[in-house]
């Protein structure tokens, strides 16, 4: 009898390796190394009788073009980051972290696409039937003609929801929690996400069905188990919010039939998750205008642009190191802001902490938000108060120039929208006549913006005293 073949997989990062070992070297992970059987399994089994393969027909690359039909699930927020709504033999990857709203999200798209005749099935794996129906009661759902079910094993589920009509979007809750025969694995493991991803793939596409996947987040943010899951879907979806604030943003990482990084945002009521159709609205809505050290920022998430709040407090510090602290924005370009304003604009900011807040828990990620930043820290560093009709985006160079960003219409016309007058970034005085009645300043340099900021302190101070 031959013995069964084996190799130890991280659970982490789906890194193999020949032996067990405490930490796995390809992500630094501790403790997440387990051993798996390989001589079983989808692919593992190498056949010695191959077939000889067929031929098959080559096309260029004209052609008429069909436009995927959509199937609209009712709350826009949604269909937004999809892309218009689901394609039928879709399979898209929902990750986020426990508690956050994807169970809620799920059931009430389900309830909006059953009520208007499509057959939805509902797949929990973690939560019993009678937890799923509290929740859909606790919405007002309840008479929604959702089909539900607590199976874990893809075989059984793949058979159940074959029989009658097809269902036109399956949910499968989670898809850490599945099993499939054809693996021997506890579920859970990088070999068994991976067996039973492809089997839900594969019944999707032969059958047309959309299917929606719910994975687990590591500590870090990802959604845990082999990357590989990621390149088989067409769409990865990342539901992102804070515990303490009371909104929550769906965004779009991948997205075959889309556009990325768009994003969607809801809030978190009683009677469930409410869309939110003006988020910059939201964002501004308890602004305090008459505090130094906020910025307005003009951003861009996707095709859509934002307005959100850059606070900064920047204090005298008594340690050797002055701390650098940063909430929804990357530490590592905040270090580089810090860096350029002392080199480029004098501005003395190694004896001081810094600590900066995107306001209401948005994560920024965009390069065009350095000029806000910057605005940001030399209004609390000299005390100056910016004008609260004025939005900021630009990139920073490290010379200390300002960078031009996409996309500086859209960012202006939002802000006249929400009643700006001003808007200081890289455009150009002709072009900003063309964008928005709003009056663009062209900041060339970052010495510029610190000089403005600088004459504001004196006027502030002069009116004091």
């Amino acid at each position: 009898m031959a013995k069964p073949k084996s190799s130890f997989v991280c659970q982490n990062c789906g890194a193999v390796s020949q032996r067990w070992q405490g930490k796995c070297e390809s992500c630094g992970e501790w403790n997440s190394i387990l051993e798996e059987d390989i001589s079983g399994g989808i692919g593992a089994k190498v056949a010695r009788n191959m077939r000889k393969g067929r031929v098959f027909a080559l096309e260029g690359l004209q052609g008429t073009h069909v436009e995927a039909p959509r199937m609209v699930s009712g709350i826009s927020e949604l269909d937004r980051v999809t892309g218009g709504g689901f394609v039928p033999g879709s399979v898209i990857l929902l990750g986020g972290e426990p508690g956050i709203g994807k169970s809620t999200l799920l059931i009430q798209a389900c309830a909006s696409l059953a009520s208007l005749g499509n057959r939805v099935v509902y797949i929990s794996g973690e939560e019993a039937v009678a937890q799923v129906r509290m929740r859909a009661d606790r919405l007002g759902l309840n008479k929604a003609p959702v089909e539900l079910a607590s199976e874990t094993s893809v075989e059984d589920i793949l058979a159940t929801i074959s029989t009658g009509a097809m269902p036109g979007l399956v949910v499968i809750d989670s898809i850490q929690t599945m099993f499939t025969d054809t693996v021997e694995s506890a579920p859970g493991t990088v070999t068994q996400v991976r067996g039973s991803a492809q089997a839900l793939i594969r019944f999707a596409k032969l059958s047309g069905a959309s299917v929606i996947l719910v994975g687990h987040v590591t500590k870090d943010g990802q959604i845990a188990g082999p990357r590989v899951v990621e390149h088989m879907v067409d769409a990865v979806l990342s539901f992102e919010g804070d515990g303490s604030h009371h909104f929550r943003i769906l965004r779009g990482v991948k997205n075959r039939f889309g556009p990325t990084d768009e994003i969607g945002v809801f809030e978190m009521t009683g009677a469930g998750l409410a869309e939110v159709s003006n988020p910059s609205a939201l964002f501004l809505s308890s602004r305090d205008s008459s505090a130094s050290g906020t910025a307005v920022f003009a951003g861009m998430e996707g095709t859509r642009p934002v307005l959100v709040e850059f606070q900064a407090l920047v204090a005298p510090s008594s340690l050797g190191t002055p701390r650098r602290a940063v909430v929804g924005w990357d530490s590592n370009r905040l270090a580089m802001v810090v860096a350029v304003l002392e080199a480029h604009a004098g501005v003395r900011l190694a004896q001081h902490d810094v600590y900066l807040n995107v306001a209401g828990g948005l994560k920024i990620s965009e390069p065009a938000a350095d000029l806000a930043v910057a605005a940001a820290l030399v209004s609390s560093l000299t005390g100056a108060h910016l004008p609260r009709d004025t939005v900021y985006f630009g990139e920073l160079g490290l010379s200390g120039s300002i960078r031009p960003v996409v996309h500086s219409g859209l960012r202006v016309k939002e802000a006249a929208k929400l009643g700006f007058n001003q808007a200081q970034g890289p455009v150009k005085a002709s072009e900003a006549s063309e964008i928005s009645p709003l009056q663009v300043h062209h900041i060339a340099h970052i010495s510029a913006l610190v000089a403005n900021i600088a004459q504001q302190s004196t006027s502030d101070k002069a009116r004091k005293g």
